[in-house]
C-alpha cells in the first residue's frame, strides 16, 4: 500500500469518529483510537526523518573512552579530522558565498594539542598515569586544553564495524580491526595562548598553504552553511567543548577539574594519586556515582497547538527578536515535570491558552550550548482569549490559518533563521509590497518542521466539536 493512499485511509478513519467533552478538564478529549492513529503516524515520520544536528555518522566508540592507550595511538592517524573551536565559534573554510567546517589534520593542530602522551598523562610531562592509578587516572588529561574524541567514521568493507564486543575488550586488537577516520574536537580558547599565536599557527596548516581562507564562523550560522552530515558532528564537538569549558570546578569540592574519558568526564583534582590534600575534607565526588561528573543534555519542549477545526495552530514573537518573526512556542522542561506536563505549563504560561492530547513528533539536539529539542503538537480551543501578559515572554501571539502559513512557507524569503540579521530583514515588511506578511524558522530547526509538516497536511488533525455529540 502506498504512503499517500495509506495516509488518506487513515485520514478518513480518523474523521469518522466523533469527539466528546472530558467533564474533568472541560476541554474536548480525542479518543484513544484516534489519539494512537495520530501518534503512529508521528512516530513513522520521526522515524524516516533526519533532522539538522541530528542522525550523528560516528561510532562514538565509548567502551573506549576510559583507555589511554587506544586513544593515544589514534591520535596520530592519518585520517584523523580535527574540529576547532573559539568560544564556541568553529573553524571554518571561507569561499565568497559559503563557509564550510574546516577539518585539520593532527599534524595541523599538534602547537594547540601538546606533547604526548595526550591522554592518561602521569604527575610528569611526557609521562603516562601508572595503570594501578588507572581509577582515578582513566585517559586522564590534566595539562592543555581539553581534547574531546567525538567517534569514528567507519568505512570498512567488512560490514560489521566496530562493535561492542568481547573483540574489541584490548585496545591494542581494537586498533588492528578498526578502519576509518577519527574525529576530535579542541576549544582554542582554553590554551594559554594570544590570539597572534593562534593565528600564526593556523596559518601554517595545510589548508591555509594551499590558498584556503581559514576563518571563525558564528555558531548558529552553521545550519545554514552545511549538510546533516556535518551539522551532527558539529553538534556533539559544539556541546561537548562547551561543557569542558564552561565546567572546570568541582561541583562537590571546588577544587580544580580536569579532563578524563576523552573529553567525555570531568575528575576531580584531589583524586590524582599525587595530589596534596593536607586539611581539606575528602571531595565526594570519590565515592559513588556522582553524574555532575558526565555530560548533560538539557531537555527543552518546542510545540504547535493545532485548533479544533484542526486549520489554525498557536505561533509566538519572542521580545527577544523584533519583527515580525513568529516561531513554535518552546521552554525548558522543570524538574518535576513530564513531557506533556511541560508542553501544557509552557502554552499556558506565554500564551493563556490551555491545551490536552500533547503528541510527539521528532527531537533535535541543539548545541547552543547543549539542549535537547523535543517536538510536540497539541490540541486547543482557538476561540478562548490569548494572552502574553503572564510570564511577558512573548511581544505576540495569535492564530494562523492554513492558507496564511503556507503562504509564506511559499515566499523565498518566508523561511528565516539568521538572528543577526532578523530585525533588519523584517523591518522591510511593511515598505516592501514583495516581502511576506511575516516569517516562520527555516526547516533546519525543529520550529520549521514542525509548521512545515502541518501546513503541507503532513500530520493529519481531524476537526472535532467543543460540545458533545450524539451518545458518546
Amino acid at each position: 500500500m502506498s504512503g499517500r493512499r495509506l495516509k488518506f485511509i487513515l485520514y478518513i478513519v480518523i474523521t469518522d469518529y466523533y469527539v466528546v467533552t472530558n467533564p474533568l478538564s472541560e476541554s474536548p478529549a480525542i479518543l484513544p483510537s484516534i489519539r494512537s492513529a495520530i501518534a503512529s503516524t508521528l512516530a513513522k515520520m520521526a522515524e524516516q526523518r533526519t533532522i539538522m544536528f541530528s542522525g550523528s555518522p560516528l561510532n562514538r566508540l565509548s567502551w573506549l573512552r576510559t583507555s589511554h592507550s587506544f586513544l593515544n595511538a589514534i591520535v596520530p592517524s592519518p585520517k584523523a579530522h580535527w574540529l576547532l573551536f573559539k568560544s564556541g565559534n568553529p573553524l571554518t573554510v571561507k569561499t565568497e558565498t559559503k563557509s564550510s567546517l574546516s577539518y585539520l589534520s593532527t599534524k595541523d593542530v599538534a602547537p594547540f594539542i601538546g606533547e604526548a602522551p595526550y591522554f592518561g598523562q602521569g604527575k610528569t610531562s611526557g609521562i603516562l598515569a601508572a595503570d594501578e592509578q588507572i581509577s582515578a587516572t582513566e585517559a586522564v588529561r590534566h595539562r592543555g586544553a581539553p581534547i574531546v574524541f567525538l567517534g569514528l567514521h567507519e568505512t570498512g568493507s567488512s560490514g560489521t564495524g566496530a562493535l561492542p564486543s568481547s573483540e574489541f575488550a584490548d585496545a591494542e586488537k581494537a586498533l588492528e580491526k578498526i578502519e576509518g577516520a577519527p574525529y576530535f574536537a579542541l576549544d582554542v580558547t582554553d590554551l594559554e595562548l594570544e590570539d597572534e599565536a593562534i593565528e600564526a599557527a593556523l596559518k601554517e596548516t595545510e589548508p591555509a598553504k594551499s590558498g584556503s581562507t581559514l576563518a571563525w564562523l558564528d555558531s548558529r550560522s552553521v545550519m545554514m552553511n552545511t549538510d546533516l552530515f556535518n551539522g551532527a558532528i558539529f553538534a556533539e564537538a559544539r556541546s561537548m567543548c562547551d561543557w569542558n569549558s564552561r565546567n572546570k570546578f568541582c561541583a562537590g569540592c571546588g577544587a580544580r577539574q580536569h579532563s578524563m574519558w576523552g573529553g567525555w568526564k570531568l575528575g576531580c583534582s584531589t583524586l590524582m594519586p599525587w595530589a596534596d590534600n593536607t586539611g581539606r575534607k575528602p571531595c565526594p565526588s570519590g565515592k559513588g556515582l556522582h553524574n555532575y561528573t558526565h555530560p548533560r543534555s538539557d531537555p527543552v519542549v518546542i510545540m504547535l497547538a493545532v485548533d479544533q477545526s484542526g486549520e489554525k495552530i498557536l505561533l509566538g514573537q519572542n521580545n527577544r527578536f523584533k519583527g515580525k518573526f513568529y516561531s513554535a512556542l518552546a521552554g525548558f522542561i522543570e524538574p518535576g515535570e513530564t513531557f506533556e506536563d511541560a508542553v501544557k505549563r509552557e502554552i499556558w504560561e506565554e500564551a493563556g491558552v490551555k491545551v490536552w492530547d500533547v503528541q510527539y513528533h521528532s527531537g533535535q539536539p541543539w548545541p547552543f550550548p547543549a539542549s535537547l529539542m523535543c517536538g510536540f503538537y497539541a490540541r486547543a480551543d482557538s476561540t478562548k482569549p490569548v494572552r502574553t501578559d503572564l510570564d511577558n515572554e512573548l511581544a505576540d501571539a495569535r492564530w494562523f490559518s492554513r492558507e496564511e502559513v503556507m503562504t509564506v512557507l511559499k515566499h523565498a524569503t518566508g523561511s528565516y533563521l539568521d538572528l543577526a540579521k532578523l530585525a533588519e530583514a523584517s523591518s522591510q515588511l511593511s515598505n516592501d509590497p514583495n516581502e511576506p506578511p511575516f516569517r516562520v524558522p527555516p526547516t533546519t530547526a525543529i520550529a520549521g518542521v514542525l509548521i512545515k509538516d502541518w501546513a503541507e497536511g503532513k500530520v493529519q488533525f481531524p476537526p472535532f466539536s467543543l460540545t458533545p455529540k450524539g451518545n458518546l
